[in-house]
């Protein structure tokens, strides 16, 4: 809730009500002996009252200080320091201690208390009483017992009545609130001696006001305890009635006693406490949120305790309660309420109307539809609470609003007994058709939007059971609008792909009504989106195609109606879910209402009474939209099976005309359906005949037997749907097919959320893997042999918790040394023979190889290694480790190894040798030869094999999806025993791995390999989707698509640029200019489908999304697919989850929900802890050596680090983030031999020294240097350049880690390379653009000559000339262009360039260019990176996206964004002048003042991703106090906490002026803040 919240309170105080009240420390001896309080009658002094303010917030203090005590002992422990030896005498000595000292204070309290009971002076009772007091405000529980609290009791209560003289009475109440405080038994003592009337009393008769806040503590604590009898002594009114007499902090402890009260309001009294409804709706008016949600609380608790009386609730409206609790749910009230109270307000409103018709009136009166549709239309879904009931709805603000919903509208005749108030609603709303018109108008559309964006089935059974309702009561010209205002039909046809019985019945129930009321314009739009043969579906499955039915596959109804699991933690059913007065115990208790076959019965009836007969005809059901579109799909079909071998024109152009005719049809006046579109097989023949075919095979055929130029022509075809910058025409026609393909993929797809059962948050301990303490649950499981299994032993008949997240290729690790039959003989002697391989290994300086393997830049030379940077020696000795460790290790693949590292369990900063050895850095890994590896497991359960690349739990979790229809939890996965059996694995793991490792390599380079955005084709007809989903399914088709159509998206370019180049060789354009190609890309949010992004956002809202093996199987595989499906906060999120495990992304999202304070709505901490930071000294003057030295010190520690200057006071975020901004700066320097634009040569060594940043208005990227090494007379040696780019690898791993933003302006071919994708000479424009397009003219050239004399016709001649010049005349050298040092042909003689080599001469420069010149660099980058974590990770975000997350936004900020995210305090408003003046100077900045702006208030120039919104913490502009005159001073900074110090200037023009010397001047230092 982006919106809520901006404004602040003028008082914050979060500590808990019982603390806040009072404690020891509340007591001041220095004060308290005073002789008499002033008598207060009238207002209060403002000074006493700040005074009595300041002793109270003194609890502020002392609870914050306990609070982190404690936490520092939890710390403690967790290093098992309390556990040591040395820890005993200490703790010994402790205990003596207290134990005299609470012997000491028991004699002192009985002095006191005789002192107390003797007949003695005023004065000696005033000392006794102050005596009391110290002794209780300093004294524990065990210093008192029963019977001197019962002892004492009687006395305070006879002082405080004692109106003789006040500060006897001030002092008995205090000793009265000390006591409750440490002994909280002294509560029932108490009210045995009649001290709440007593108290009462003193409240009811306010003559001293000091006395009267007292009174207000002592009954806050004991109300604790005793709730009843303060409620039954008029405690409630006693409290309220003079509340405005005091200040803020003494109503907040008012409201305390209430609540907790109300929090346990008895079932046979009512009186006193409805009188203080009053009172407290007026509280709801109060601008302080803690006196707001106290005064809510009670309110909600008193409607929950009166709802079974419409009298009572009719009361309850009578004051106003409908119109305040209405007002503050709006979504721009100025008070922002807590997640908690904000949904119990609506359910509050839910409630009242329930049983009152008064509420209800009231309501569509204050239109709460529009008050509902902004919430639900605000509402991310994408954030939504974290708890772990939102797997039945509970506590979910979409759920509340749905209760709202239900009871706004009567139930529907025949749901249960007609009541009188039943009939009243329902006359009401016929009476005012306007009224259920606006709603509808409101609600509808949200509610349909809802479903659609993924949720889970509780909210969407809610959602329909609305809708029902609607459509039960609107009139049929208000059910006309609606059904054509929210798409009615296509809604309900995506619905019916929901397998559970009580939706399908909804959905039945509301087409037939629709069908009863709108017969004429809802017919045929059943037929036409496909409702009707859904319907049919579910009667007669067998005569309707899978395409027909999207996602059923033959549909099958859920378990019969009342059937129940064998788990105790059944769900509630969904019949009684949206009950508002049901006791959840009844509710969950009671039977199904649905009747047995009631789905095909409604179907039948539907079927029977409103179709005709005619529609079973085959012909006689289609629309002629569909009959159209199957006809050009038959055609595409045929042109494909035409096509064969033959690479003709013909065909391109015929399938071009196509093409046209297909979107004509999509994009015509007439709109077609996601049923029509599905059904008619356009989505089907469109990717084989893009595919060739090849991606419907089960099995890969021989490449070799395809031709890739088949492919590669066709989406040069396709390509041509993306309109040119000329093209004026607007809009993207490739656009409407993207649409029509996510229309359809969110109609197909029934991709499980599958959510866990909430569960203690407490330790499990995992005993396989790896032996170690879990904080989520374990599976209990019964490995057993295969009966016929010869070569294993058994392992154990009981049953063992295992890691549910770990990989099943760990398990196997584990098992092996288990089950293995003489295995250390060939264990050992393996191990020995490895050795002098692991020595060798050792020898390389650099723990740096990449994920796929070892980097080749790293094995250049014994000379040039040893100039690289050492890595600590403890990385080198897993790898020294006797044979023992090496039988820890599993041979694995590089992303097993990847995921089980990921899994584990291991603490932020704690480092795991196990976890190091089997990281990212394989060179230090034990080798695949160094064990006999040849043993394999296999893993059955329940007769079916587990796959060995996933987690124990996906693996669980596949098996339930195959075997069920519907997973709603995983509720009973933790309370069953599986069995799984093993044996010795036969097959081996990748049968063709050698044969099919790269293919398609030969059969491009002969399709101009270097034009051809190759492994872009690779990764889309080699790489399977889902394993899910079937091939020949819809789906699948939909998807492979989608991703044919943004990897073309991405590469338009390329392929563009290539048929202008052939069509320029073949001579149909003869001018070089216009080989260019200009065009528009689809924007990349078009690919985004919003359903599945909500369900991968629900999915890693469960608490058991530890890591991605957690999450289903369809997660981790669309990710690795198809990422572009999910949003880019989305993919974030699972970056982090995926990268840095639990608690970095926790942190993430904490962070961003502090920054958004109604999104969380004071949500609770999201991990236990937070996460050690570690502190580094740097230097300003040897910044990139600091750097060094950092990151030798912490690449492999996921702890951030911060940063403090040497010899400066600033320590903190902001500084960090000007290291992380100076190191950026430091990369750019010329000289450094990094990147293009420096233009160094032989004869300029002067580069080298100079310290001006390199001009490269495109972007970074790395300067050619020619293999294997340099000339000599360069002066540069490879090494240092590695070294810098190996840095720099981790500078960046490191900034993403820790969430830091760099200012490094990398080209987005460089991104490229960091993606793993491969360069050709079409990418070369985007760095170098004048080298780019003369090498693709050149091209272009050598293309014609080649056609020219493979024509084969006589006095055929081609004019060998590059713009009128011949390519001898260029004088153009075999030197790579701009580097004179860069030989391209070392190994020949020096030659010019001329038509016969010019081919030879692009293929080399290209090559230097892309690939030979700049691969050592990268591989250099890469290993760095991976020293931090595995840039793999990186892969499901595209260049422009990773330039975000490691640069933050490149855009700056709108008038407006600065008022919505920047905060004003501390003497500024949003309409303070100064303000006014600050941010219109702001907007008048240009680009470097705003970079400068933002360093000097941040300390970093680029905002993180997100803009201003994710600034953590957010910009505050408050007002500078100065001494003299204002014009004078300098405006200050608070870089750690983006804090703005603004002197209030006389004059615009004169701020601008101190403004900008502070920013330009200001910069470099953090002496003065």
């Amino acid at each position: 809730m982006a919106n809520r919240g901006q404004k602040r309170s003028e008082v914050i105080d979060e500590l808990p009500a019982d603390k806040r009240a009072c404690s020891s420390l509340d007591f001041r001896p220095s004060t308290s002996n005073s002789s008499a309080q002033a008598h207060i009658t009238s207002t209060p002094d403002p000074n006493d009252a700040e005074t009595r303010d300041a002793d109270m917030d003194t609890t502020s203090s002392h609870s914050g200080g306990s609070s982190h005590s404690e936490e520092d002992h939890e710390r403690d422990s967790a290093y098992g320091s309390c556990d040591s030896d040395d820890a005993d005498p200490r703790q010994s000595s402790l205990r003596n201690y207290q134990r005299q000292r609470s012997s000491g204070d028991h004699g002192r309290l009985r002095s006191v208390l005789t002192n107390l009971s003797e007949g003695s002076e005023s004065s000696a009772k005033l000392a006794a009483l102050t005596q009391l007091c110290e002794v209780l405000a300093f004294c524990s529980e065990d210093s008192l017992s029963t019977m001197m609290a019962d002892s004492l009791s009687p006395v305070l209560v006879r002082f405080a009545r004692d109106e003789s003289n006040p500060d006897i009475m001030l002092l008995a109440i205090r000793a009265l609130t000390y006591l409750c405080d440490v002994f909280p038994r002294a509560s029932s003592l108490l009210v045995g001696h009649n001290a709440v009337p007593a108290l009462c009393q003193r409240l009811m008769n306010i003559e001293y006001l000091d006395v009267a806040e007292q009174c207000l503590q002592a009954l806050e604590k004991i109300s604790h305890d005793q709730p009843l009898p303060c409620l039954q002594a008029g405690a409630v009114m006693a409290v309220l009635t003079f509340i405005d007499f005091f200040s803020t902090s003494v109503q907040r402890v008012a409201l305390s006693t209430v609540v907790n009260i109300c929090k346990k309001l008895p079932t046979d009294s009512s009186a006193p406490f409805m009188e203080a409804v009053p009172i407290l709706c007026n509280l709801l008016q109060y601008e302080d949120r803690q006196l707001v949600e106290n005064a809510a609380t009670c309110l909600i608790k008193i409607a929950e305790r009166v709802s079974h009386s419409q009298e009572m609730l009719d009361d309850l409206c009578k004051h106003g309660l409908v119109n305040q609790a209405a007002h503050l749910v709006q979504w721009n009230s100025r008070t922002t309420l807590s997640q908690p109270i904000y949904n119990g307000m609506i359910g509050l409103l839910a409630k009242l109307s329930s049983g009152s018709l008064t509420a209800f009136k009231t309501l569509y009166d204050l239109n709460i539809g529009s008050i509902l549709k902004e919430i639900l239309a605000n509402y991310d879904l994408s954030h939504g609470i974290f708890s772990p009931h939102l797997v039945d709805g509970q506590g979910n603000q979409v759920y509340e609003v749905l209760k709202l919903l239900i009871q706004l509208l009567p139930s529907v005749t025949g749901e249960q007994d007609a009541q009188p108030q039943l009939l009243d609603k329902e006359s009401y709303l016929n009476d005012h058709p306007d009224l259920l018109h606006k709603l509808g108008s409101d609600i509808m559309p949200m509610l349909v939007q809802v479903i659609n964006s993924g949720a889970n089935l509780y909210v969407c059974y809610g959602c329909l059971s609305v809708i029902n309702k609607l459509v039960y009561f609107c009139k049929p010209d208000t059910l006309a609008y609606l059904f054509k205002e929210a798409n009615i039909a296509s809604f309900l046809a995506g619905v019916f792909t929901r397998k559970d019985t009580h939706v399908l019945v909804l959905v039945l129930q509301i087409a037939e009504r629709i069908l009863q009321k709108v017969p004429e314009i809802s017919l045929n739009s059943f037929i036409k989106e496909g409702v009707f043969f859904a319907i049919d579906a579910l009667l007669t499955p067998e005569k309707c195609s899978s395409s027909i039915i999207p996602g059923s596959n033959g549909f099958q109804l859920p378990l019969e109606v009342g059937q129940k699991t064998a788990s105790r933690t059944t769900l509630k059913c969904l019949c009684y879910s949206l009950d508002t007065n049901e006791s959840a115990s009844t509710s969950e208790a009671g039977e199904c209402k649905l009747e047995k076959d009631s789905v095909q019965n409604l179907a039948r009836h539907i079927r029977t009474s409103y179709f005709t007969q005619e529609l079973d005809e085959s012909d006689k059901g289609l629309t002629d939209i569909l009959q159209n579109l199957r006809a050009l799909a038959v055609a595409l079909d045929e042109l494909m099976n035409k096509a064969g071998s033959d690479c003709s024109t013909h065909g391109e152009e015929r399938f071009y005309n196509l093409l046209h005719q297909i979107m004509g049809k999509l994009g015509g006046r007439e709109p077609v359906s996601a049923f029509e579109f599905i059904e008619s097989g356009i989505v089907r023949s469109l990717s084989s005949y893009l595919s060739n075919g090849l991606c419907f095979r089960e099995k890969m055929v021989p490449l070799a037997d395809y031709d890739y130029c088949h492919v590669v022509e066709r989406f040069e075809v396709l390509a041509r749907l993306f309109p040119l910058s000329t093209d004026l025409n607007g809009g993207f026609t490739i656009s409407v097919l993207i649409q029509k393909l996510q229309n359809a993929l969110s109609s197909l797809e029934n991709f499980p959320v599958i959510l866990s059962h909430s569960f203690k948050q407490r330790n499990f301990y995992a005993t396989v893997p790896h032996g170690r303490v879990t904080s989520h649950p374990c599976l209990r499981v019964r490995f057993k042999r295969e009966e016929k299994e010869t070569c294993l032993r058994d392992y154990s008949e009981d049953a063992v918790s295992v890691d549910p997240f770990a990989s099943l290729t760990a398990i196997q690790g584990f098992l092996l040394a288990k089950v293995r039959r003489k295995v250390r003989k060939r264990t050992q002697s393996a191990g020995q023979s490895v050795e002098p391989m692991e020595g060798v290994q050792l020898q390389i300086p650099l723990n740096a190889t990449s994920v796929q393997g070892e980097s080749s830049w790293m094995v250049e030379s014994e000379n040039m290694s040893a100039d690289f940077p050492v890595m600590q020696e403890d990385r080198a000795k897993p790898s020294q480790s006797s044979s023992e460790t090496v039988e820890v290790l599993q041979p694995r693949s590089p992303s097993q190894s990847l995921s089980e590292n990921n899994n584990a369990s291991v603490e932020p900063g704690e480092e795991s040798p196990s976890t190091r050895v089997v990281g990212s850095d394989s060179c230090f890994s034990a080798s695949p030869h160094s064990r006999d590896d040849s043993l394999k497991l296999a893993f059955y359960m329940d007769g079916q094999p587990l796959d060995q690349t996933l987690t124990l739990y996906q693996a669980f979790i596949q098996q339930k999806i195959t075997s069920e229809l519907e997973i709603n939890s995983s509720a009973n996965l933790w309370s069953q025993v599986y069995t799984i059996t093993y044996k010795v694995a036969t097959e081996p793991e990748d049968e063709n791995r050698e044969g099919s490792q790269d293919p398609l390599r030969p059969l491009l380079e002969k399709t101009e390999a270097h034009l051809l955005y190759t492994s872009y084709f690779r990764s889309m007809l080699e790489s399977e989707l889902v394993s899910d989903v079937d091939r020949s399914s819809p789906t699948y088709a939909t998807l492979f698509l989608l991703k044919c159509l943004e990897g073309l998206n991405r590469c338009t370019f390329q392929l563009m640029s290539r048929e202008r180049m052939h069509r320029f060789a073949k001579s149909l354009i003869h001018n070089l200019d216009d080989i260019k190609v200009i065009f528009l890309s689809v924007p990349q949010n078009e690919f985004v489908n919003s359903k599945l992004t909500e369900k991968l956002e629900q999915q890693m809202r469960d608490p058991l999304a530890l890591s991605t093996g957690g999450l289903p199987l369809w997660c981790n595989q669309l990710m690795d697919s198809c990422p572009f499906l999910f949003g880019f906060e989305a993919r974030c999120k699972y970056f982090r989850l995926s990268a840095f495990g639990p608690q970095k992304a926790l942190a993430q999202l904490q962070q961003h929900n502090n920054n958004n304070p109604g999104l969380s709505r004071d949500r609770r901490p999201l991990a236990a802890g937070s996460s050690p930071r570690k502190k580094f000294l740097v230097s300003r003057d040897q910044i990139l050596e600091s750097a060094a030295r950092m990151m030798d010190l912490y690449s492999n520690v996921r702890a951030p680090v911060e940063v403090e200057y040497s010899e400066e006071v600033g320590t903190g975020l902001g500084p960090t983030l000007e290291f992380y901004t100076l190191v950026s700066h430091e990369f750019q320097n010329s000289g450094l031999a990094m990147w293009r634009g420096e233009h160094f040569s032989c004869m300029a060594k002067e580069m080298q020294t100079r310290h001006s940043e390199v001009v490269s208005p495109l972007g970074l990227f790395p300067c050619p240097m020619p293999p294997p090494m340099l000339d000599a007379s360069n002066g540069v040696k490879f090494c240092e350049v590695g070294k810098r780019f190996f840095l720099l690898g981790q500078i960046v791993a490191k900034a993403l880690q820790d969430g830091r933003v760099l200012d490094l302006p990398f080209s987005k071919a460089f991104y490229k390379l960091i993606l793993h994708q491969e360069l050709n000479i079409c990418d070369i424009p985007s760095f170098d653009p004048e080298l780019g397009r003369t090498l693709l003219e050149f091209q272009a050239l050598v293309n014609r000559k080649k056609i020219v004399l493979e024509s084969g016709v006589i006095g055929a001649s081609f004019d060998a000339c590059f713009r009128d010049t011949k390519i001898e005349d260029l004088c153009l050298d075999f030197t790579l262009p701009g580097y004179p040092c860069y030989v391209l042909n070392a190994n020949e003689d020096p030659k010019m360039v001329n038509m016969d080599n010019l081919e030879e001469y692009v293929t080399l420069v290209v090559d230097a260019t892309v690939r030979s010149g700049i691969c050592r660099q990268v591989e250099a980058f890469k290993s760095g990176f991976n020293q931090v974590f595995p840039i793999e990770h990186l892969k499901i975000f595209t260049e422009e996206e990773l330039e975000r997350l490691v640069c933050g936004e490149r855009d700056f900020w709108s008038f407006n964004e600065l008022f919505d995210h920047i905060k004003f305090d501390h003497g500024y408003t949003a309409s303070s002048p100064p303000v006014i003046n600050l941010l219109e100077i702001i907007q008048e900045f240009d680009y470097e003042k705003r970079r400068a702006f933002l360093q000097f208030v941040t300390g970093a120039p680029r905002l993180p991703p997100g803009g201003l919104a994710s600034l953590n913490p957010k910009l505050t502009i408050v007002r500078k106090h100065c001494s003299a005159s204002a014009d004078v001073d300098l405006p200050s900074v608070m870089t750690c906490a983006n804090y703005l110090k603004l002197p209030p200037y006389s004059t615009k023009e004169k701020m601008k002026e101190k403004l900008v010397y502070a920013i330009t001047e200001g910069q470099g230092s953090f002496h003065l803040s």
